[in-house]
């Protein structure tokens, strides 16, 4: 696999927040430079490694994207915020809450949204 070009190089991530903790993103983020469209929050996992529960996608995202692994990666929160800064007031909303991007560019909270406990695929 051909290694990724980020939008972002290393030099233009700066510190937007005061957090070491991490979160999983897509390239439609990362390397499509598309803005956030949905973001969720998990339980951070407790394995030791610095965990936000958030994870973020352009949502356009289907299901066979998502399942390929070579799609996403593990980041600092902060270098997602740097990505698209509009997510900065939201990362304090507690594990079980998701927002989605509205026809009007603003984030709204989805109140539909859950985890699947089978399979832990989205369900919205």
């Amino acid at each position: 696999m051909p290694e990724k070009k980020y939008s972002l190089s290393p030099d233009q991530i700066v510190r937007l927040i005061d957090s070491q903790e991490g979160c999983i993103a897509t390239d439609r983020i990362t390397v499509d430079g598309c803005k956030i469209g949905f973001m969720y929050r998990e339980e951070p996992y407790q394995d030791g490694r610095p965990d936000s529960g958030w994870r973020f996608m352009a949502g356009d995202e289907d299901q066979d994207y998502m399942d390929n692994s070579d799609n996403h990666g593990v980041y600092q929160v902060n270098t997602i915020c740097n990505y698209d800064p509009e997510i900065i007031p939201l990362l304090d909303s507690p594990p079980g809450t998701a927002y989605i991007r509205g026809t009007d560019g603003e984030f709204e909270l989805d109140e539909e949204w859950g985890i699947h406990k089978t399979d832990a695929s989205i369900v919205r």
